[in-house]
């Protein structure tokens, strides 16, 4: 879940099962005694890099998502491509994923007080936290305990939601992995950071259907402004549109937006087309501190979420197994 951007895919069995380890054996006072400093040094990584660069907190919290999703979160999503596999960083899904130097940096500075220590799911899951914060949204106090995995392979990166998913197909996803209706209408709400890039939403602006050049659920200006920016025959590689109005700031313009007939993607939109869903939506385009709430209490819950067999290792260096 940088942007928050993933190119549409379709969706195959999950070939990994998944148990929520909420609770079960992660700890907000994990690393009190064995390395207190780690939440400093990962958000001052975090702070100077955002410093540099707008788009690392969006990149950071996408990147969480993209991690979690796949075999838990085990920092899988770190991990880079050695002889003939292909990791999870470089499947379709995960090309634009960005800013992994974050990660490494403050997993390098960690190592200098606290070798062995801490895993790289861990300082990712501290970054995610941090990227938000930093945005204008909310702290929470995040759950550590998380062991490394030893697994990435790219073509698993098929099991990530699509921009292009309708709400069952949502509601599936999610499901699988014990996320909720309002765990899925909470956590789309990281979309208010970021960009997305064309190929991303073309589907909805050219060729929509047999009979439609433009999905009728567009606000017809906001339509023509994208079609602008993204022509049929586009060759402008970085040529994209900011996922709401305040891309750089964590607020409930995205679920406003929505209401409107201007969220960018189509698994965006399909959040109005259940009733549940709907309401939740408005509730959050209402409310920012009820949408705050909620997406702290999702994403404990799905930052907790670990593959069967879970992480094995303290990893040395992120890019690397041990």
């Amino acid at each position: 879940m940088a942007a928050i951007i993933i190119i549409a895919l379709v969706v195959m069995t999950i070939m990994v099962s998944f148990t929520s380890l909420a609770g079960a054996s992660l700890s907000v006072d994990h690393y009190q005694h064995t390395c207190p400093q780690v939440e400093s040094i990962v958000s001052g990584a975090v702070h100077k890099a955002a410093m540099n660069d707008i788009t690392v907190p969006a990149a950071l919290l996408r990147m969480h998502f993209h991690d979690c999703f796949i075999r838990g979160c085990d920092g899988s999503v770190l991990l880079e491509s050695k002889g003939n596999n292909k990791a999870e960083k470089d499947g379709p899904a995960n090309i634009s994923l960005h800013a992994f130097y974050v990660i490494d940096n403050a997993k390098k500075a960690i190592e200098a007080v606290c070798p062995g220590v801490v895993s790289c799911a861990d300082v990712l899951a501290l970054a995610a936290r941090d990227a938000v914060h930093l945005t204008g949204g909310p702290y929470w106090d995040v759950p550590k305990g998380r062991k490394d995995g030893r697994i990435s392979k790219a073509i698993e990166t098929r099991q990530l939601p699509a921009p292009t998913f309708n709400i069952s197909q949502l509601q599936q996803s999610f499901s699988q992995r014990g996320l909720s209706m309002e765990d899925l209408v909470a956590l789309s709400g990281a979309h208010t950071l970021g960009f997305a890039h064309c190929s991303s939403f073309q589907n909805r602006i050219h060729n929509f259907a047999p009979n439609k050049d433009v999905d009728p659920s567009l606000n017809p200006s906001f339509a023509t402004n994208l079609r602008t920016i993204c022509p049929f025959h586009n060759k402008a590689k970085n040529a994209g549109s900011p996922l709401d109005s305040t891309n750089t700031l964590f607020d409930n313009a995205y679920y406003k937006l929505i209401l409107q007939g201007k969220a960018i993607f189509s698994s965006d939109q399909a959040l109005v087309n259940n009733p549940k869903t709907k309401s939740l939506v408005s509730k959050f385009a209402n409310a920012k501190k009820d949408f705050e709430n909620a997406f702290v209490k999702s994403m404990i819950k799905m930052s907790s979420i670990s593959a069967a067999g879970g992480g094995q290792e303290i990893r040395l260096h992120c890019k690397h197994v041990n």
